[in-house]
């Protein structure tokens, strides 16, 4: 993939590869440019190929763009006095995809006037108002906005008849809720007990009674950093990996964020990182075991090893064992 053809955003630290909808969209402007453009300069310039540059046109024309083929294999957009272009068609996030949209924005700077603009036009497309509409999980989707609420407000909150995997108990916990994990499936707190930071499973807390009082530690909450694999934490787990072009494709389309990490040699690519939790590495390394060489992680290898003689191994032997 070109330099280009990946799309920086909201600082330094979040890096998003060019999806479709911004490929249509740059193939969009060059086709309304006053150059001629043939087949195969615009699969150049998108870095796709000539079949899936047909696929776009077509796209294009089917939510309302007249594509006006001239002479010499020639593709350029035309305007149509009255035809309106059906956007909403091109354009797609899912509710929960423009939810973290607005998340990531919201933490730009106050003063930031890209931020501005960037929340006009996502809020002119979807309405953010309710957390409840967008977590996919309705079963914790009131939970959810009760602790959203208790983040914007910075109050305490109970979890009540928090499950707690660990000590298999279950009891209420009061907590400082400072920071969503991905996709709302954990809440990272402050724990008024125990005196650290914790993470909570939403799915295991009854339901949330959020207090009057107002944080008294914020100074400890340790908002946790993710690493390229989406993976939370505080550990930090050092990987070398060494990937051939079909996996390193194949990464950047999943974990762009892994882009910064890689550097290439001769055919392959390296990527050598440090992680939060192996479980977002390990998963992608034995979905593609040929694919990719582990060079020096021994945690990883270990992690490797163990999962596939507990899920690949022993299920192999017993079919009818639990997942």
């Amino acid at each position: 993939m070109n330099q280009e053809d990946i799309a920086y955003f909201w600082g330094n630290d979040i890096i998003m590869e060019r999806p479709k909808i911004e490929r249509l969209l740059f193939l969009v402007m060059l086709m309304s440019s006053k150059a001629d453009h043939t087949i195969e300069d615009l699969a150049q310039r998108l870095d796709i190929t000539a079949r899936s540059v047909y696929r776009y046109i077509e796209t294009l024309r089917n939510v309302g763009f007249a594509v006006d083929k001239r002479q010499s294999n020639l593709y350029k957009l035309v305007k149509i006095p009255g035809i309106s272009i059906d956007f909403d068609k091109l354009i797609y996030f899912s509710e929960e995809e423009a939810y973290i949209l607005n998340s990531l924005i919201n933490g730009l700077d106050g003063t930031n006037y890209i931020k501005t603009g960037l929340q006009k036009k996502l809020s002119a497309i979807y309405s953010l108002t309710s957390l409840a509409d967008i977590v996919i999980d309705k079963s914790t989707a009131k939970n959810v906005e009760s602790l959203g609420n208790a983040i914007r407000s910075k109050k305490k909150v109970i979890l009540k008849n928090y499950e707690s995997a660990h000590s298999d108990t279950i009891s209420d916990r009061t907590v400082e809720p400072f920071c969503f994990t991905t996709n709302y499936i954990d809440i990272w707190a402050y724990d008024l007990e125990k005196h650290e930071n914790k993470v909570y499973k939403i799915s295991r807390i009854d339901s949330v009674e959020i207090l009057t009082e107002s944080w008294e530690n914020e100074s400890e909450h340790n908002r946790p950093s993710a690493d390229c694999f989406r993976m939370s934490g505080n550990n930090s787990i050092p990987i070398n990996l060494e990937l051939s072009l079909r996996a390193k494709n194949l990464l950047l389309e999943e974990y762009p964020l892994a882009a910064k990490y890689l550097r290439e040699e001769g055919i392959l690519w390296i990527l050598e990182t440090n992680v939060h939790d192996l479980a977002g590495v390990g998963r992608f390394v034995i979905g593609l075991a040929a694919e990719i060489r582990i060079i020096s992680s021994p945690e990883l290898e270990e992690y490797v090893q163990n999962y596939a003689l507990e899920h690949i191994i022993n299920r192999k032997r017993d079919p009818e064992a639990p997942l």
